[in-house]
């Protein structure tokens, strides 16, 4: 069996026919046996993966910095040449 197919522990909303309705408890064991499943998925990347995926984030973030820094630059000198620059 394939492991993202379900296992017959998901409880169908609505109360079909046929369908059993998990208690309180049996709803939080059924919790925990999923969560439980979906960090088994969970692939911890090689030290050369990490420090690629930290340069992207941090060179994504400068662009972002930048590209704020620069609307904020226009949108100020805008508003000088709208209003006046107080003196």
């Amino acid at each position: 069996m394939d492991q993202d197919e379900p296992r017959g522990e998901i409880v169908a909303a609505g109360g079909a026919a046929g369908v059993k309705r998990l208690g309180f408890f049996g709803r939080i064991a059924l919790f925990f046996r999923q969560v439980i499943g979906e960090l088994r998925k969970v692939v911890t990347p090689t030290r050369k993966e990490l420090f690629k995926f930290t340069a992207v984030v941090l060179v994504f973030v400068i662009i972002v910095m930048a590209f704020v820094y620069g609307l904020d630059t226009v949108f100020s000198w805008l508003t000088a040449q709208v209003f006046g620059v107080p003196q």
